[in-house]
């Protein structure tokens, strides 16, 4: 097989983890309009890459299509045409070699899947983002689409590309980010034209810089718009000294279910670094005589806990959104109401909250949650 790639190391473990959360939400994100039949879906990739590494690991181009592939049994009786869109573009010599290996590695792997080519339209383009972004916002407006962003910098972060993406509906993103950039270089007139309180960022600290970079860019979204917003953080370098994130961005609550739990499942402290971003461990240790603050989750409890006891949360409706909004899988939020249940204190029929997706969205079954002392008094 010919040389796939032109880079010069090979991937360290913060791009292999953006790649497994990309496919991991590919694969998720694609069955969901296949299974509605949907004839048309896309994917736009604008920093493809070569396809692989130096040491043949895949890249998001080649991820994608092995997404494609193990849908295949399902795509092919239906027809169904899944497009994507592969970018890789630097107006260098060496760049223009890259996107000639990108092609070629797509073209191998096409080779090596015959009915890959039935289901797969792959557009090539050799172009600046900045150009080819605009152009293909109409068919990101008329089809499925999952967008990858896999930028070098922050640039793409502006308002112009962001606010754009907000406006479409069936259109899932994940923007990879250097946040630790604006941190070090938001004061320069570069960063300043991206508009980020490069002050308000370092109230908080280091660790948490990519947790801000997503607080104020929500705060850029159009009130009542149904786009949400979730990181996860990664630490690149040496030392882990750079700190990098993806940003996820979806409308539909089971875009949002689906990410979380991915999230979650690759860091069950925490749901969102692949590092110790709240020193959570240290929280565990306090001695005998220290008052032991909460982790995450702990806390995220005592908030549920404290709304059912009010009847600020009545039902499963209710608890899900509120889980959705805190950036919580739905069990950790069910998890409460059961305890509450045991204890007495909370009440509902059955033995289940009934907090998941399917329960709340798809086959829609309220629960609602009456008080203990409420019910007392009723009776």
């Amino acid at each position: 097989m010919a040389v796939k790639d032109l880079h010069e190391k090979p991937f360290d473990q913060g791009t292999i983890a953006k790649l497994e959360i990309f496919q991991d939400y590919a694969k998720a994100w694609l069955p969901t309009f296949v299974m509605r039949n949907r004839p048309k879906v896309c994917v736009f990739d604008f920093f493809a890459g070569t396809g692989y590494d130096k040491e043949g690991t895949p890249g998001s181009p080649i991820r994608t299509l092995q997404t494609i592939r193990e849908q295949l049994h399902e795509i092919l009786p239906k027809g169904i045409k899944v497009h994507v869109h592969l970018n890789e573009f630097e107006p260098t010599k060496s760049q223009q070699r890259k996107f000639e290996a990108l092609k070629q590695a797509c073209e191998e792997f096409l080779d090596q899947n015959k009915d890959l080519r039935r289901a797969t339209v792959i557009h090539y383009h050799n172009e600046d983002c900045g150009n080819l972004f605009p152009r293909l916002l109409s068919e990101m407006n008329e089809h499925p689409s999952l967008v990858y962003m896999d930028q070098n910098g922050v640039k793409f972060l502006a308002d112009q590309y962001f606010l754009e993406l907000e406006k479409q509906r069936e259109t899932d993103f994940l923007y990879f980010a250097s946040s630790s950039y604006i941190w070090r270089l938001g004061e320069t007139p570069e960063f300043q034209q991206l508009g980020f309180d490069v002050d308000e960022l370092k109230k908080g600290t280091y660790s948490s810089v990519h947790r801000g970079v997503i607080e104020q860019l929500r705060r850029r979204i159009p009130p009542k718009s149904p786009l949400r917003l979730y990181p996860f953080s990664l630490k690149k370098g040496k030392r882990g000294e750079n700190v990098f994130g993806i940003i996820f961005g979806a409308t539909h609550p089971r875009a949002v279910d689906k990410f979380l739990a991915i999230s979650w499942k690759r860091n069950v402290v925490n749901g969102e670094a692949d590092y110790d971003i709240d020193g959570d461990a240290k929280k565990v240790q306090t001695t005998l005589f220290d008052v032991q603050p909460l982790t995450k989750i702990q806390k995220f409890k005592e908030n549920v806990k404290a709304k059912l006891l009010a009847g600020e949360i009545t039902d499963n409706f209710g608890l899900l959104e509120f889980a959705y909004e805190e950036g919580h899988i739905p069990a950790h939020a069910a998890e409460v109401a059961k305890e509450l249940k045991a204890a007495k204190r909370l009440d509902y029929e059955g033995t289940s909250p009934l907090v998941t997706y399917d329960n709340v969205y798809k086959n829609p079954r309220p629960q609602k949650y009456v008080l203990a002392k409420a019910k007392t008094a009723a009776v």
